[in-house]
This record gives C-alpha cells, sequence and structure tokens, in this order.
C-alpha cells in the first residue's frame, strides 16, 4: 500500500533529520535491506553449492556413494536456493517486486486492502475529529 502524501513528506523529513545528525548512520542504514539480504543469500547458496561439490568428489575418492549422494543433494539444494533468490531480488531502483498471482492472491490482497482502508478511514476520522 502506497503512503499518503503527507506520510512521504513525514518520512523524507525524518531521513533528512538522520542524515543531519549522524551522515555515518545514515549511509551504513542504505545498505541494509531486502536486496542486500537476498544477495548474501545467493552468495551463501553458491558456497553451499561449492561445498556439495567437495563432498560429490570426496566421496568419489572414498568411494563411498552415500557422501557422493549428499553432496549432491547438497549442490541440489543449494542451486535451488540461488535461483529462488535471484528471482526475488529486487531490481535497483525498485522499491518492491510486484506480484502477479492467481486468484486466491488476488483475492486475498484485495481483503488487505479493503482492511488496510478501513484502518485508514479510522485513522483520518481520528485525526478530524481531534483536530476540531
Amino acid at each position: 500500500m502506497p503512503l499518503s502524501e503527507h506520510e512521504q513528506r513525514m518520512l523524507e523529513q525524518m531521513e533528512r533529520a538522520l542524515y543531519a545528525e549522524d551522515p555515518k548512520f545514515a549511509t551504513a542504514l542504505e545498505g541494509s535491506g531486502l536486496r542486500t539480504y537476498t544477495r548474501r543469500r545467493v552468495y551463501q547458496a553458491v558456497a553451499g553449492f561449492l561445498v556439495g561439490i567437495a563432498l560429490l568428489m570426496a566421496g568419489m575418492v572414498a568411494q563411498q556413494i552415500w557422501i557422493s549422494v549428499v553432496g549432491f543433494l547438497v549442490m541440489l539444494g543449494c542451486a535451488v536456493l540461488a535461483v529462488t533468490g535471484w528471482r526475488k531480488a529486487p531490481k535497483p531502483g525498485e522499491q518492491q517486486a510486484v506480484r502477479t498471482g492467481g486468484a486466491g492472491e488476488r483475492r486475498q490482497s484485495r481483503q488487505r486492502r479493503s482492511v488496510m482502508n478501513r484502518i485508514e478511514q479510522r485513522w483520518q476520522r481520528r485525526r478530524d475529529e481531534q483536530g476540531q
């Protein structure tokens, strides 16, 4: 759900105040988020894939089939994690990934929006009542 204009202005003011007070901390916070998390997850999956290759080779050298099978399963699992993490990673400058799903997902999204609309209307009413 997008922020209202008032909320966006408040957020921008808070960001400017944070940059003015502690620019080092503010730049450290910029790197965190979904994009960094997914990138880290992909790197971990690649490292796991390499461990799987090592297990596969060790099983072949030691002539232990079960070690090779475990290595293959580790490789397969890490490959799946890397691919799903890579696909879910937002592009630079993109706020949130756009989801296109089936009817069930659309219905749930519609219900979530209607709940959020009601909450927003209540909040607005309270704000208006306090302002009078």
